[in-house]
Order: C-alpha cells, then structure tokens, then sequence
C-alpha cells in the first residue's frame, strides 16, 4: 500500500504524535541510553546478546536479580511505534523489578520499513516461547507504547496451535499501548508501517478474540484522550484493567520501571505472581 499523506487527520496526528506532545523528549532519550549504559556496566549478573531468532536485532539482554538463575522472568519490549529504539536505551529499567527478585529480558526486534508489522508480532511472539521454552516456565509480557501492543499480540496467540500445550506469556503489563491500530492510518505515523485497513484490523489487540489471561494496562494522564481510550477499550474487551496515572507523559511513564517501590513495578509484580500461580 502506498501511504497518502493527503490523507493524514491533523487531529489524529496531534494525539498520537508523541514526539511533538513532549518537545523535550530529546533531552528524556538522551538520558535513557546514558542511564541504560551506566547500569549496563554496572551490573555483573546478565546475559547479553542472546539470539531468539535468526536476524542480527531478533537477539535479547537477560537481567538475573542475582547468580542464581531461577528466578522468574518478565519481558520488557520497548516502544519506537515500531520503527525506532533498540533494547541498549532500556536496560536500566529492569532495577525495579529485579529489587523484587525478578529477572528481566529486554529484546530487540527487526523495525519498519525493512520488515512488516506482520513480521515484528511474529518475531515477539517467537521470543517470548524461546523465553518458555529455555526457562521451564511463562514470562511476564510488558512493553511500553508500541510494546505494550506486542505484549498484547504474545497474549493474543493460539499457543497450542503452534505446539505449546502452555501459554508462554499468559498475562500482560501495557505501558501507553495501542490496541486499535485503526486511527494510525490517519497519521504520519504509518509512513513506515504502511498498513491497509485489513492489515491493521487483522494487528489490533481490541480487535481479536479475548485471551484467558489478564491484561493491566497503564497510560499517563498528560497523554491525551486516544490513549485513555485505548486503554479503556482494551481493559473491557478482554476482560482486564486500566489504570491512569497522574502527571505522567508518554515518556516519563516507562522511567517508573526504574522504582521497585512505583505502581507501574507494583502492578507487574503482581502480574507476576499470575503469571507464576
């Protein structure tokens, strides 16, 4: 499909350009990879570049909360609507959770226009059951914008169709998801993803059977009335929860990941526990 620009809707554009909401998101991504290089070195119980798939960015970081490595384990998938960022700007992340006794695996994951949104849910899907498979047990699916939609994707599959008599990722943390894909064909944003109507029906979580498990999903209350909605409609279409909180943007939300003692780690861990029960 080739993307009209002539058709973009300025009122879309203004609620899903993030970029253009938070004019100081430069200084915010700068500090991400700054922060993510620190811990990274600082850190001595990880696994790094560990390949779940056959491309050189289908490949994972692992965060152990100490030497042993039984411990159980929640995957972090990063935003960029999926056509930026990689798992290098996110590791400091896992802090939060690994003060709980959580591993965290951060995965990277071929971007658009090089490859289809098609192939990006197959590529998530595909390393959250190496994750199961290598690990003995499920993950914990979280993500952040364009990841909170892949952690819904890993949820949405039929994992026994594809030969696991157990879901890898039963349940999901959402961070600013999006779950209808259909407002984006209105905005800059599919330039890159160049999706049809078909394609992004086929690709939207709010649009697909519920799954058993649970999903939370979590947006910050600066970023506008899509989002909120997106994870409204989410929470009632599957059964699960939304929750706003206070003062947050589309960026500043992730950093709570960061604080073992912020609501966004609470809720994983309980998750967690779901996931482990």
């Amino acid at each position: 499909m080739e993307h009209d620009p002539d058709g973009e809707d300025r009122a879309l554009e203004a609620e899903y350009n993030n970029r253009a909401k938070v004019p100081g998101h430069p200084a915010i991504l700068a500090g991400w990879q700054a922060d993510a290089a620190a811990f990274r070195a600082a850190w001595t119980e990880a696994e790094t570049g560990i390949a779940y798939g056959s491309t050189e960015r289908s490949k994972l970081d692992l965060f152990w909360p100490n030497e042993r490595r039984d411990a159980r384990i929640a995957m972090f998938i990063h935003g960029g609507y999926w056509q930026g960022l990689d798992r290098a700007s996110f590791s400091h992340l896992a802090r939060g959770l690994l003060a709980h006794g959580v591993a965290v695996a951060m995965p990277s994951y071929d971007l658009c226009p090089h490859v289809t949104m098609t192939i990006i849910v197959e590529q998530l899907r595909e390393c959250a059951g190496f994750l199961a498979r290598r690990h003995g047990a499920p993950v914990l699916a979280a993500g952040h914008s364009a990841g909170g939609h892949l952690a819904a994707m890993i949820m949405a599959a039929d994992w026994k169709e594809r030969g696991l008599a157990t879901h890898p990722a039963p349940h999901a943390l959402a961070l600013s998801g999006l779950f209808d894909l259909l407002p984006l064909l209105r905005t800059s944003i599919n330039r890159a993803l160049q999706m049809d109507r078909a394609t992004a029906l086929s690709l939207s979580p709010a649009c697909l059977p519920r799954p058993g498990g649970h999903i939370h999903a979590m947006v910050g209350g600066l970023e506008g009335r899509e989002y909120e909605r997106q994870a409204r409609e989410i929470a009632a279409a599957w059964g699960g929860s939304s929750e706003v909180l206070a003062g947050h943007d589309h960026f500043t939300i992730v950093s709570e990941l960061a604080d073992p003692d912020s609501a966004v780690v609470l809720r994983a861990v309980d998750l967690m526990a779901r996931t482990a029960g």
